[in-house]
C-alpha cells in the first residue's frame, strides 16, 4: 500500500470501515488497497475487504458535497430512465469526512481492466450507451445541473431549443471562459474557437432528437464486468448522441467493436466522423481549465488547435 494516498488517512479509512459495516449490518474488515488515481479527476481506489470490496472517491474541493451528491444523482437518473447498470452505493453513497472532505462510496465491481477487454466487452459498452440514447427527451438540457469532471456543468435549457444553440451556450462558451481564465489558452486560439462557435449552425449537421446522454462517455467511465458494462462518472442531460460517441475515444482510440455493439440498437449518421472533433472541443477546453499546466494539458492544447484548424 502507498501510505501517502489520501484515502489511507486513518480518519478516512475508519469512516469507510464504519460505512461498509453499516451497509450490510455485519462487520467489515479491510484487507488491502488499490490506487486508481489514474482513472479519475479525484483521488480514488478500491478498499479490498471482507465480505466485499468498496470503491471510494475523495473530494476536498469547496463544493465536495455537491460534487458527490450530483454524481450519485446522475447514476440514479441513468438507472431509473434507461435501466442502465450502475454501481450499488454503500451506506447512502455520500459520506462527510472531517474537515470538509466528502467520500463517494459504492460496492466495487468485478472488473476486467481496460487493457484486457475482449471484443464482447467493447460491444457491451456500445450496447449500454445505445440503451441510454434510446431514452428521448422533451428538449436539450436537464432540470438539474451537475459536473463534468471537477468543473461545474450548466444543463439549463436554452431558447431556441436547438442543439447548436445549446452546445454553444451551455458547453463551448462556459468552457472557453474557464480555459481563458486559467491562463493556459493562448488568446489567438481562443479567438479562433470563438469564430468557430459562430459557425456551429452550419457545421452541426442534421438536427438530432434530444436523447439521454451519459455526458462523459470516455471509455474509462464504463466498467467491464462478467455481466456487461456498468456506467460510472456520468454527467447526464438530454443532447446529441454523437457527443457521447465522440467522447468514447477522447483519451485513447477505441476499437470498432464498440460501434458494432452500438449499431445493434441505434444507427450512427454517416456524417459523424466529420463532426467528431467538433463535439470534443468543449472537453479539450475542460482539460486546459483543470490541468492546463501539465503534460496532459499541453497535449490537449495541441489537439484543440488541430481540431479548430480542421474546421477552417
Amino acid at each position: 500500500m502507498a501510505l501517502s494516498h489520501p484515502l489511507l488517512d486513518p480518519a478516512v479509512r475508519g469512516a469507510v470501515q464504519r460505512a461498509a459495516t453499516a451497509h450490510r449490518g455485519i462487520p467489515w474488515t479491510c484487507t488491502g488497497f488499490t490506487d486508481l488515481d489514474d482513472r479519475a479527476a479525484h483521488p480514488c481506489g478500491i478498499f479490498h475487504g471482507r465480505p466485499f470490496p468498496v470503491f471510494a472517491k475523495l473530494s476536498t474541493a469547496p463544493d465536495a458535497a455537491a460534487q458527490c451528491t450530483a454524481e450519485l444523482a446522475a447514476l440514479r437518473l441513468l438507472h431509473d430512465l434507461a435501466g442502465a447498470a450502475v454501481p450499488v452505493p454503500v451506506a447512502g453513497g455520500v459520506l462527510a469526512v472531517p474537515p470538509g472532505a466528502h467520500l463517494l462510496l459504492s460496492e466495487a465491481l468485478p472488473e476486467r481492466l481496460p487493457g484486457a477487454r475482449t471484443p464482447e466487452d467493447w460491444r457491451s459498452i456500445g450496447r449500454a450507451l445505445a440503451t441510454v440514447h434510446r431514452v428521448p427527451g422533451p428538449g436539450f438540457g436537464l432540470s438539474s445541473n451537475g459536473y463534468f469532471g471537477p468543473l461545474p456543468q450548466d444543463n439549463t435549457p436554452v431558447r431556441p431549443n436547438s442543439w447548436a444553440t445549446f452546445y454553444a451556450e451551455r458547453r463551448l462558451l462556459p468552457h472557453l471562459r474557464l480555459a481563458t481564465h486559467s491562463g493556459h489558452l493562448p488568446a489567438n486560439l481562443a479567438n479562433r474557437v470563438t469564430r468557430l462557435i459562430h459557425r456551429l449552425p452550419a457545421l452541426a449537421g442534421p438536427e438530432p432528437r434530444p436523447a439521454l446522454l451519459h455526458g462523459d462517455a470516455q471509455q474509462h467511465n464504463f466498467v467491464s464486468t462478467p455481466a456487461g458494462a456498468v456506467l460510472v462518472d456520468a454527467a447526464p442531460y438530454f443532447g446529441h448522441p454523437e457527443l457521447d460517441l465522440a467522447l468514447l475515444g477522447y483519451f485513447h482510440p477505441v476499437p470498432r467493436y464498440v460501434f458494432d455493439g452500438y449499431t445493434e440498437l441505434c444507427p450512427i449518421d454517416g456524417g459523424f466522423p466529420e463532426r467528431r472533433e467538433l463535439w470534443r472541443l468543449f472537453a479539450y477546453l475542460a482539460v486546459l481549465s483543470a490541468a492546463g499546466g501539465t503534460p496532459l494539458g499541453r497535449q490537449f492544447l495541441v489537439r484543440l488547435d488541430q481540431a479548430v484548424t480542421s474546421y477552417r
